[in-house]
């Protein structure tokens, strides 16, 4: 199983990919929405978890959480938000849309790996 890391954050998308990998997952990286996407319907079959920042160029996180979960074939797939936005407004919006988890920047590697687990229905 993979997970994709949506982030305009070259930086976030790093950090990302390091804590899937210590956690034994090969993570995937979009620098936008548009690219995550074309990734989710291209490897449907093989994402099992999206991490998903909110404020990014052309689409932001929740237009493309919205377009995930309004596709029968990629809805099954779920998606945390990993993003600064820690309003609970856009908490709210986010879980409303669909995202099963919402993880505010910065975080601790722990804090991740943990979300992470718990997103994918393995936590503790």
């Amino acid at each position: 199983m993979k997970l994709l890391s949506i982030d305009d954050s070259r930086t976030i998308r790093r950090v990302i990919a390091s804590i899937g990998g210590v956690l034994g997952f090969e993570v995937l990286e979009a620098e936008n929405g548009a690219i995550g996407l074309e990734i989710l319907h291209d490897l449907s079959d093989e994402i099992g978890l999206v991490l998903l920042d909110w404020n990014m160029p052309g689409m932001n996180g929740l237009e493309v959480l919205q377009a995930i979960k309004a596709d029968p074939i990629l809805r099954r797939i779920p998606v945390m938000m990993v993003t600064t936005e820690g309003e609970r407004e856009y908490i709210i919006r986010a879980i409303q849309a669909g995202a099963v988890h919402y993880q505010t920047k910065p975080f601790s590697q722990e804090e991740m790996a943990a979300r992470i687990m718990e997103a994918l229905g393995m936590g503790g």
